[in-house]
């Protein structure tokens, strides 16, 4: 365990140190504060409903600039012989990258808690809503982060692994939500898109509901691809 937080605190000093990664913060700080003001009024539920549900489109181009480093960069610069050589297992390496790459999703979203301070100013907002949001955020980024991490092993070369990661959550997001609904996929098989399309899982944490099943759609999809990376990385040790 000690081996894995101390690669997350080094993945999120290195990110720190990134242009790419403070490109990313004022991006995320620029689109929530549009998307809250675009759908804020106040006339309107003290809410952040919208918001949120904005935010998790927004997060299929941003997150994997944060991700497409974590291990292509390794690779690249030949630091991954080092860490190959060490005491550091694959396992703790790809949960150290993840975790670290959480850690600054994490910093991304503490400038909507401003957005937050704007609704208390205006209305009376209910914070289960808020609570269960902010935890539904959490979950689609560590999911989105994951796939980052799993496309960051493929190639060492950044942008693929960019590209890799955009085009993998799109087909969780807009190519299963189009095919879920055209009319020559067949019931079952529109049924179980539907069931893995993101934003549906992601709908009830917005509206205050906090359904087990959704957490263990999220979680265990993270840990998914997070065993894939691994794989890959074990793969590559050997040749």
């Amino acid at each position: 365990m000690n081996h894995v937080i101390t690669i997350a605190k080094r993945e999120i000093t290195s990110l720190f140190y990134s242009p790419i990664a403070y490109v990313v913060l004022a991006l995320f700080a620029l689109g929530s504060s549009l998307i809250f003001f675009n759908a804020f009024a106040p006339s309107m539920p003290a809410s952040m409903q919208a918001t949120f549900q904005g935010l998790v489109w927004l997060m299929i181009l941003l997150l994997p600039g944060i991700s497409m480093r974590l291990i292509s960069d390794e690779f690249d610069s030949g630091t991954i012989e080092l860490l190959m050589t060490s005491p550091l297992t694959d396992t703790q390496l790809v949960l150290g990258k993840w975790l670290g790459a959480m850690g600054f999703f994490l910093t991304l979203l503490i400038p909507t808690l401003v957005l937050v301070g704007v609704i208390e100013a205006f209305g009376d907002p209910d914070y289960g809503p808020l609570l269960t949001g902010y935890i539904g955020l959490l979950l689609v980024g560590g999911f989105y982060l994951a796939i980052g991490t799993f496309a960051s092993a493929i190639s060492r070369n950044q942008i693929i692994s960019y590209m890799l990661t955009v085009f993998t959550i799109c087909l969780f997001t807009f190519v299963i939500f189009l095919l879920s609904r055209a009319s020559f996929i067949p019931l079952k098989l529109q049924q179980a898109m539907q069931f893995m399309f993101v934003n549906g899982h992601f709908e009830d944490f917005g509206k205050g509901i906090l359904d087990l099943s959704r957490v263990v759609y999220f979680v265990s999809s993270t840990a998914f691809f997070l065993f894939l990376a691994v794989k890959l990385v074990e793969s590559k040790r050997w040749r």
